[in-house]
């Protein structure tokens, strides 16, 4: 046996050993990095403004205890908001499913000729099997469903309490992470820190102001309409369709749609043609003007990155994807040389005209050659 290969497979073990414990370490805190990364770009979001406070004099830590005051104090009382609405909804409707089921069941009877009552559908619904299934799974699932909410709360203090460190520390993370790099690299990292600040808050602005765009529009509509609930309605589909990529839109016209249904089943159609118009418009028109400046990125790339960012990350991964690729972008752009594009017609969607006899003359001469044969 050679003396070198002991040595080699011991230096094997160690290596598989070492990859199989940090595998196991990284699926372990995945959870944690995740968060990690969502407070890291909620740091950047809010750094602007944070910012513009200490500037003015304010320490970094009450102007970032301010920031996040107004965004907690925002958040409370938008779910608040929207639980009041839907707890007092939710108690209309049951009040008066009896009316919607009797007009269902005339209509039925009407249109089929048959001889259905509410009395016998209630009955075939309180004993149906698969409602019984469903109660005992809700009764066994509510342990799990308390898990998940508190989870869910620990972990978005969590995020919070990062997010906070990141923003009150800034420039003592910076300095920090400048410090074990050369100053050529300082300049670079520096300037990618920037562009990822202002891509970022960018794409927070240019959402909030879509957002109160797009909720003034449906609050007229909803007013218009006479569908209860006007305001916290129209706050809802305008940070929902914003703020969540690619099917926002759906689940912010879905709420809309079943509160105008229970004043008229019309209003409903009324509401969901209107999302659909505006849905265009502000993809066309308003969208590009406001993100033109802020966050310039292709239609395509942005919703290509939306999918691959679900993919990776799920929901955490949808959300940050258009800030990471728009920062992405703006950083290769300053290394990458460009040059004069060359007058040709191609590059506008045309043909290269091609030198010599023109094609047309070229087929009459053919033609009249055969003539002459």
């Amino acid at each position: 046996m050679p003396r070198w290969l002991p040595r080699a497979m011991v230096t094997a073990l160690a290596l598989y050993g070492c990859f199989r414990l940090g595998s196991w370490a990284f699926g372990q805190l995945i959870g944690l990095l995740i968060n990690i990364l969502i407070a890291f770009f909620l740091a950047l979001a809010i750094e602007p403004a944070i910012s513009r406070m200490a500037a003015r004099g304010m320490r970094r830590g009450p102007a970032t205890f301010l920031v996040f005051l107004g965004v907690l104090i925002a958040g409370v009382g938008f779910v608040l908001l929207l639980g009041s609405m839907l707890a007092g909804q939710i108690v209309d409707m049951v009040e008066e499913f009896p009316k919607y089921l009797d007009s269902v069941i005339n209509w039925v009877n009407q249109t089929f000729h048959t001889e259905l009552s509410r009395v016998e559908v209630q009955d075939s619904l309180i004993h149906s099997d698969w409602l019984q299934k469903y109660v005992q799974n809700s009764a066994t699932g509510v342990l799990d469903v308390s898990t998940t909410v508190l989870g869910g709360l620990f972990r978005l203090l969590t995020i919070f309490l990062f997010s906070f460190y990141f923003a009150a520390d800034g420039p003592r993370l910076r300095r920090a992470l400048c410090s074990v790099l050369p100053p050529s690299r300082q300049a670079e990292v520096l300037r990618a820190w920037e562009i990822a600040v202002d891509k970022t808050g960018g794409y927070i602005y240019s959402r909030g102001l879509m957002a109160l765009v797009s909720g003034a529009a449906h609050y007229i509509l909803l007013v218009v309409l006479g569908v209860p609930y006007a305001p916290a309605l129209a706050v809802w589909v305008g940070l929902v369709s914003q703020f969540i990529p690619t099917i926002g839109t759906y689940l912010a016209g879905a709420l809309p749609m079943l509160i105008a249904f229970t004043v008229n089943p019309w209003y409903a159609l009324w509401v969901l043609g209107f999302v659909v118009v505006y849905q265009q418009f502000e993809n066309y028109v308003l969208q590009p003007k406001l993100t033109s400046r802020t966050v310039d990125i292709h239609p395509a790339v942005a919703f290509g990155s939306v999918i691959a960012g679900t993919a990776l990350l799920g929901a955490v991964g949808a959300l940050i994807a258009i800030p990471a690729v728009a920062t992405l972008q703006a950083f290769l752009g300053a290394y990458v040389k460009r040059y004069d594009v060359t007058d040709d017609p191609r590059v506008h969607g045309g043909q290269r005209l091609r030198r010599g006899v023109p094609l047309l003359s070229r087929f009459r001469r053919a033609v009249r050659g055969g003539d002459g044969a």
